[in-house]
């Protein structure tokens, strides 16, 4: 009877800890995502990724704005007048349970860091930054992926009609 139990714990336990561990491979947030307002305009797209175990985000382009490339005038300190595109926006946050967390979220419109979680639903990463119980979220929407052939495709839609290198000509 005593081997029976044993033999039901450590099932139970190597469910749970296979279920943690697919909880950490459903919450990979990688890749681009296109960010909205309140209003939902497209925004901006920020690449995602993870460094050391830690969760990372960076503009990459901007939307809707009047120059390509503008700097952070809210800012302060050494961000002041840099150019947003390469901000970090998402920095250091680790993955506990699902949820990325413990790191700052900078909004580069208001110049401010906050305390930051972010998680992933489906093809929607949740943004939330905290100031004491306050807090916003922003949904984020996932840039969709390239499928493989169509990632052929569009390579061999960007080669030249006459490849010089193809040419037997001196």
């Amino acid at each position: 009877m005593q081997m029976r139990s044993l033999l039901h714990i450590m099932m139970v336990i190597a469910f749970l800890v296979s279920t943690d561990l697919w909880a950490d491979v459903r919450a990979d947030p990688t890749g681009l995502w296109q960010t909205f307002d309140e209003s939902g305009v497209l925004q901006s797209t920020v690449s995602v990724e993870i460094k050391s175990e830690k969760l990372f985000g960076y503009v990459v382009s901007l939307h809707q704005q009047a120059e390509e490339n503008p700097v952070c005038e809210a800012c302060e300190g050494v961000w002041r007048d840099k150019p947003v595109i390469g901000m970090e926006v998402i920095n250091g946050l680790a993955l506990k349970k699902a949820v990325w967390q413990k790191g700052t979220i900078f909004d580069p419109e208001s110049g401010k860091f906050y305390r930051g979680s972010v998680w992933l639903e489906g093809e929607t990463l949740f943004v939330r930054g905290h100031v004491g119980f306050l807090y916003q979220t922003r949904s984020w929407q996932r840039v969709p992926r390239p499928s493989a052939s169509e990632h052929a495709v569009s390579g061999a839609q960007r080669m030249p009609e006459n490849n010089p290198a193809d040419s037997s000509a001196p």
